[in-house]
């Protein structure tokens, strides 16, 4: 062992004796560092643009867009499917917009759902931070951004100028909540607004509330826009939107997806899963006829993804050989469960805090799950 390897070895236990097992180590030897666990988004093309399934857990997500282009309802679906897989969801609805009825029919169980309505956005980021650290949650979606108002803002008069304060509130929370969100595993889900910016000659005025920390501390930002209306002969029954990666650090960014948002049922799955199959060449279209293996599906698109609705055991199928192939099949609940209980070290309960900082306490604390 030369003198080098020797200096290392003890810097790193010395490490390790002031602040715990665990505060460094070879990122070979953690497998649970390696692999990426997610949640599915419950759109297939867009667990396949995302490149690794779904959304990260324990990760910041931003998703947003224009107003009435499917921004909640993306974020009710990834609920849903957190929900199915066991998880528990919380929502904060910084908007006091919630629709338990549109939830519903989106597949969330709003009898588990915890929610929260908060007066201002330092008591939505503070509720936030305390499931976060609870160790217990498996999803929060914050709804909107936009709607996180200062209380100083709160407290003062209409026509007062409070330059830069919601810009502010989002950098200190998030520099106080990423650490917590990574080892709790808890995948965090802002929905955010655009707005214009006054006196662009060139490229896009758009851009997003809130400053520019959420841009930086998202893993995975989403862009969701409307594209065109769906019609059942003279009446408007959905829409088309695209999604766009904007920003993806698991995998490449910039893919697009799209899918059909039904009214009010919310996206249209077997839509999805019917795009995708066909694009792999498990469902074949001849002519306007879609058909899986020797079965037939339909005539015409709408028709075949009726079909699918109506026989979700095909649907199934259909999508696990689908995500087999794109290499993105997703483990069975129990196993998935075991595997993050494995990886978290098999402990529960809630990240202990330094009393003087309330930050978290990394001595002899593995990153922790409840799953």
């Amino acid at each position: 062992m030369n003198e080098r390897q020797r200096a290392l070895d003890l810097a790193l236990t010395q490490i390790e004796r002031q602040f715990g097992k665990g505060s460094i180590m070879k990122l070979g030897e953690n497998q649970a560092k390696l692999n990426v666990d997610v949640i599915p988004t419950g759109v297939l093309a867009l667990d396949a643009a995302l490149g690794v399934g779904g959304v990260p857990r324990g990760r910041v997500v931003e998703i947003y867009g224009p107003e009435s282009s499917g921004k909640t309802t993306l974020g009710y679906h990834i609920i849903a499917e957190a929900q199915r897989e066991g998880g528990v969801a919380a929502f904060i609805d910084a908007e006091h917009a919630l629709n338990t009825e549109y939830a519903r029919n989106v597949g969330v169980d709003v009898d588990n759902l915890l929610i929260s309505q908060p007066d201002s956005g330092e008591q939505a980021l503070e509720i936030g931070e305390m499931l976060v650290r609870s160790g217990a949650i498996d999803i929060i979606v914050v709804d909107s951004v936009a709607a996180l108002v200062p209380r100083a803002e709160l407290e003062g008069e209409m026509g007062d100028a409070h330059v830069g304060l919601q810009a502010r509130l989002m950098s200190q929370a998030l520099r106080k909540l990423v650490g917590a969100i990574s080892k709790s595993h808890t995948t965090v889900i802002f929905i955010n607004q655009i707005r214009e910016k006054i006196g662009v000659l060139f490229g896009s005025p758009e851009t997003t509330t809130g400053g520019r920390a959420l841009k930086f501390y998202s893993s995975v930002r989403i862009e969701i826009r409307r594209t065109e209306s769906l019609k059942s002969g003279d009446q408007v029954i959905g829409q088309r939107v695209r999604i766009r990666v904007v920003k993806n650090k698991l995998a490449a960014p910039f893919r697009d997806a799209e899918a059909d948002i039904i009214f009010p049922r919310g996206i249209s799955k077997a839509g999805s899963i019917l795009d995708l199959a066909t694009a792999q060449s498990l469902v074949t279209r001849t002519g306007t006829w879609f058909a899986y293996n020797d079965m037939r599906l339909g005539q015409g698109r709408d028709n075949a993804r009726e079909f699918l609705e109506s026989n979700p055991e095909l649907a199934r199928e259909i999508e696990a050989r689908t995500r087999e192939k794109l290499g993105i099949a997703r483990p069975a609940p129990q196993a998935a469960a075991t595997e993050r209980a494995s990886q978290a070290g098999g402990e529960t309960g809630p990240l202990p805090r330094d009393a003087r900082s309330g930050a978290p306490v990394t001595k002899g604390t593995p990153a922790r799950s409840s799953r």
